[in-house]
């Protein structure tokens, strides 16, 4: 009789913990978000939707779009952002 428990079963990721790298304050900032981190190869697991309309918005604004990503990969997604972050507000000042 063969044991398959010798057999190291391949990871899965879909047994990892999914938390909050960041908190956008639009719809559409998390979108962008989203965006930069699967561009660095780092998913962010619920951001797909079915929505062919994804960008409505209650006209009093969002209380906060949270983008998950793997625990594994929590640090460098937050610091993939910030980067992002710093460069866009290094942009804006300059552009004034």
């Amino acid at each position: 009789m063969t044991e398959h428990s010798s057999h190291k079963p391949a990871h899965d990721p879909s047994q990892e913990r999914v938390v909050v790298a960041y908190t956008a304050a639009t719809t559409a900032e998390a979108m962008v978000v989203r965006g930069l981190l699967e561009s660095a190869g780092i998913s962010s697991p619920g951001s797909t939707s079915n929505d062919p309309f994804p960008l409505r918005e209650s006209p009093e604004g969002t209380h906060g779009v949270e983008v998950y990503v793997l625990e594994p990969r929590a640090e460098e997604a937050r610091k993939l952002i910030a980067e992002y972050q710093k460069g866009n507000q290094s942009s804006a000042e300059s552009g004034e």
